[in-house]
Order: structure tokens, then sequence, then C-alpha cells
């Protein structure tokens, strides 16, 4: 049986930069994420082994003196109530995902509607909406009536979307309201692009023959299933994991050609145990 990595999966470096960051031995055990830094349960029990605390928001009971920003980003209001309360706070915000603020204030600026393409409830959204008076998020085409009376809408996505969903919302947006001005711009981060267009070639050539893909991701990462959601377009069987535990021989009955991805916050060290196990089971 043949076993075929894409040819970019796991880890991105905003993610490894957060870790790293929140790893860092001066905190001592002193040291609070609001929220999940990254949707991996390996890397949330890495950091809980060495000390961290985890809290789901700013409600909850902090004790440490060290708060850290998660690398999904937060609303800058979220940041100032957390020095207010006499917290050191620590950004481990992607860069990728300020650029999407950034984007978003320009935007404001220049008087354009804010609209984000991409999941309404996602800690991502919520904060690139946080310190928005006004604005609309588009989960996909059903979202698209919202946006009726606006003249002017100004359009980001959410990191972690497809961007051929993206342009083909976009698309829909223009001939439903053709008489509205719209600026797009495409947020969604390279690491991202780089695994969706991967898993679709390494998809497509498991299309040609008896292929099976297994997708490595916590079961909460929005990359992650954006993957899976390739490999149903194509008509590609997969299998979503968190661990290499989760890995079923059955499903590797009369299969010709097994491949393996992995979202942006999946360390490669469990993609490695993933291959070595798929390995395992084939003979």
């Amino acid at each position: 049986m043949k076993i075929t990595r894409a040819r970019a999966l796991g880890t991105c470096f905003g993610v490894r930069d957060a870790i790293e960051a929140a790893l860092d031995p001066a905190f001592k055990g002193d040291l609070t994420i609001v929220g999940q830094l990254v949707h991996n349960p390996q890397t949330v029990q890495k950091l809980r082994d060495h000390g961290v605390q985890m809290v789901d928001s700013l409600d909850d009971e902090i004790e440490s003196r060290n708060v850290m920003i998660t690398a999904h980003g937060t609303a800058e209001s979220v940041k100032e109530k957390l020095s207010d309360r006499g917290f050191t706070v620590y950004d481990a915000s992607c860069p990728l995902v300020l650029r999407v603020h950034t984007a978003v204030r320009r935007l404001v600026s220049e008087g354009w509607h804010p609209v984000v393409f991409g999941q309404e409830k996602h800690v991502e959204v919520r904060g690139i909406v946080g310190d928005l008076e006004d604005y609309t998020v588009v989960g996909g085409s059903g979202d698209i009536e919202k946006l009726a009376g606006k003249a002017r809408i100004g359009i980001v996505c959410q990191t972690t979307h497809r961007i051929t969903e993206a342009r083909g919302i976009l698309d829909e947006i223009r001939n439903r309201f053709p008489e509205m001005e719209v600026e797009f711009v495409d947020t969604v981060c390279k690491p991202t692009k780089d695994r969706q267009s991967a898993v679709e070639e390494l998809a497509d050539d498991l299309a040609r023959g008896q292929g099976v893909m297994v997708v490595v991701g916590g079961y909460n990462s929005s990359n992650t299933r954006k993957l899976l959601e390739v490999c149903s377009e194509r008509q590609v069987t997969a299998h979503h994991i968190e661990n290499e535990d989760q890995l079923e021989s059955a499903w590797f009955t009369g299969v010709e050609h097994v491949g393996i991805t992995a979202g942006t916050s999946t360390p490669h060290e469990v993609v490695d145990a993933v291959h070595v196990r798929i390995t395992e089971l084939s003979r």
C-alpha cells in the first residue's frame, strides 16, 4: 500500500511561534491563556503539563499575573480590559490574523461597511469584529441577503476560509446586487492556501485509484474541516482523527493508496506518529 503525505501540511509558523511563546520558561507557571492557544488537543495538554492555565473567557477567574492572547487574535477592547485589571498581556496573535484586523480598520476608515467571510462563532471572527459597531458576517450563500440595502461593502476573510468558496460567494454578491460597490481583500493566509491546494492535488490522485485520505487535526479546528470538505467534493473517503490511536485497520482493507494531510494546528510529530501507525496497519 502506498502512503503519501500532502506536500504542505501540519503546523504553520503562527501556531509554532505561539506555542514557543507560551512555553517560555520565563513564565514559570505564571501564565493564563484566554481560550485555546491553538485548536489541537495534544498541544493543549502539553501546555497544561508545563503549568499553563487556561480559561474560556474574561468572566472566568484568572489567578496568574500574565495573560496571553491566542494565535486566533482578539479585539483591542479585550486586551484593554485585561490591562485595566492589572494583568501583563502577551499577544500571541498570528501576524496574518492581525493583517485582517488592519484591513478591516482601513475599510471602515474609508467608509466601507465591513463584511467578514467566515464562521460567525469562531474565535478568530469574534476577534475581528469585536471592536466594530456595525458589521456583517457571511458564512455562506444563505447569508447574502443580509447585505441588502448596503451601498458599499468591504470584504475580508477568516484566515482559514477556503479562497475558492470566498470567490464563489463574492461572485454571487455581485450578481445579486449589481449596483453595490464592493472591495474584496483576500486575507486567507498562505499556509492555509498551501495546505488546501496540496490536499486538492493529493485527493485528485486518490480519486483515480482505490485511495483514502486520513485528515489529522483537532475536531474543533476550522482549517482541518476545510481539508475534509475538499475530500468530500472530490468523492474521496476521508477519516478525521486527532491522533494515531484512532486509526482503524478496517479503513485500509483493499486500499491501494493512503493520503495524509493535517491542519495548521497539528504538530508534525503527531503527523509522524500517524504515518508510522498506518505503515504498521498496512503490513
